[in-house]
């Protein structure tokens, strides 16, 4: 008998599972298509100066109305975006109003989810309520994992509206497992054939999680640029970048491992 039947036998006797950990080469890939690149347009601010603040490309002009999924208590990030003349949409089914009050904000008491019921809407058919048409948008959305489910299932004609889109990617840890990769592998390929990532940063809310193919994190902000906005793409070779800002100023900071930034 092979010495791994045997293993694998002995452990069984004991209500242990001994499983074989998957060549690591296509987890490496995905991971090289969401390492940034710099473009043409430079990146600005938007939002405060700790949690809630985002860097974007500065490629804003004509755009006509930001969709933010995830409010809670902070809403500088909509603000900046009205000042530069979009309408702000926002959802959020954990509180009953907007901190953002202002004629140009329209706020949903409801959460993003999958189908359309009392408490949750798709961000398909939120967008379709408000914005209709082919104006270009801008996504910011942090839904605290929920965004997974919510990018699996938006359409491409959607999707394809967006011009800049920010996310918080929650439990990015989880792609050192089978399940994570099964969920979550194919919203990242198809967010990088539409979208190039033009910044990364390291929320310090989250961990650090070393796995066997690198350290990765639990938290994640990422921005991420349609591919036709830009015909310049080298890459980053730096980070942080100078606008970025701790998320949370009283924790250590969290360097972006080259797993995730490509950076050595």
């Amino acid at each position: 008998m092979r010495i791994s039947r045997m293993i694998r036998n002995l452990a069984g006797s004991q209500g242990l599972i001994i499983r074989r950990e998957p060549d690591g080469a296509p987890l490496r890939a995905m991971l090289a298509g969401l390492h940034p690149v710099r473009t043409e347009h430079d990146l600005v601010r938007l939002g405060g100066e700790a949690d809630g603040g985002y860097l974007v490309p500065d490629d804003l002009d004509g755009i006509a109305a930001v969709f933010s999924p995830g409010v809670d208590r902070t809403a500088g990030f909509e603000r900046d975006c009205i000042a530069l003349g979009m309408k702000s949409f926002q959802a959020d089914g954990s509180i009953e109003r907007s901190p953002l009050q202002d004629d140009a904000n329209d706020f949903l008491a409801k959460f993003i989810g999958i189908e359309n019921s009392d408490e949750t809407i798709t961000l398909d058919d939120w967008v379709a309520a408000k914005a209709p048409g082919l104006d270009d948008l801008l996504l910011q959305m942090d839904i605290e994992g929920h965004e997974w489910l919510a990018l699996a299932q938006v359409s491409d004609a959607v999707l394809s509206r967006f011009r800049v889109v920010v996310l918080e990617l929650h439990h990015l840890d989880a792609l050192a497992t089978d399940f994570g990769r099964t969920l979550m592998q194919p919203v990242i390929q198809r967010l990088t054939r539409h979208f190039d990532v033009v910044h990364m940063h390291a929320n310090n809310h989250g961990n650090a999680v070393v796995t066997r193919e690198g350290e990765l994190l639990e938290l994640v902000e990422v921005t991420l640029l349609r591919k036709d906005r830009s015909t310049t793409r080298e890459p980053v070779t730096q980070l942080p970048h100078p606008l970025d800002r701790d998320n949370v100023p009283d924790r250590p900071p969290i360097q972006l491992p080259p797993t995730l930034s490509g950076i050595p």
